[in-house]
């Protein structure tokens, strides 16, 4: 089963520094409807103004990725890490017992824009971590998160998978699953998901189909993410 998630239908949020679209219930946002799905609970797409972010806060038994799509992130938490995060990188944060930190956007002129996710762990009350990774831009799917860190992809506390997927004009690509549920976050460009249209900002949650062929479905260029989830 396939159900679309339209971007219209996204929830919002306007603070000036800071715009947001919520696939799921989130702060001010609550859908009884949209509370997540399977471990997967937040998929925030957020745009953040110049020199503009989130002060330090804490998370506790989280696992928070964030992918860049537009811009740079300056990474602060209380890890001691201090890190500059560019568009197309992915970071890992697993706050587990607990952690602070801080998100900003690294330059003066030009915004930020990012997928803010949260996966719900496994294993509560572990050691916080960060993990930050480029995978690259490769066509097709490329596995960027696994339960178990295998082929150098980053180590979430959950048995769950995230890919990568980018696809150029009448490109496609297959995925078979061993596990029983997949949500696909369109980032840009048109895609067909068995059947299913997609166009950018678009969810798509599917349960119970054995095998996924991605197709482009247009000029633009395609980029989505691809979960497997329990």
């Amino acid at each position: 089963m396939l159900v679309l998630r339209p971007s219209s239908q996204r929830g919002g949020s306007d603070h000036g520094w800071l715009n947001s679209q919520f696939s799921f219930s989130f702060a001010e946002y609550y859908d009884p409807q949209h509370m997540g799905f399977s471990t997967l609970r937040v998929i925030n797409e957020d745009i953040i103004q110049p020199s503009k972010g989130f002060d330090t806060h804490g998370h506790r038994d989280m696992e928070i990725i964030s992918y860049v799509l537009e811009g740079n992130i300056g990474h602060k938490d209380s890890q001691g890490n201090v890190r500059t995060l560019p568009a197309g990188e992915f970071q890992l944060m697993s706050a587990g017992s607990g952690i602070s930190h801080s998100e900003h956007n690294h330059s003066n002129t030009e915004v930020l824009k990012l997928l803010q996710i949260w996966i719900e762990p496994n294993v509560k009350g572990q050691a916080p971590g960060y993990q930050q990774q480029d995978f690259g831009q490769n066509e097709g799917l490329t596995h960027v998160i696994s339960p178990n860190g295998i082929n150098g992809t980053l180590h979430i506390k959950q048995d769950m998978h995230l890919h990568q997927l980018i696809l150029t004009t009448n490109q496609q690509a297959e995925l078979t699953s061993s596990l029983p549920n997949q949500y696909i976050q369109l980032v840009s460009g048109n895609l067909e998901v068995n059947g299913v249209e997609m166009s950018a900002g678009d969810g798509l949650k599917v349960t119970d189909e054995e095998n996924l062929v991605l197709k482009s479905a247009g000029e633009k260029l395609v980029k989505a993410l691809v979960f497997e989830l329990p």
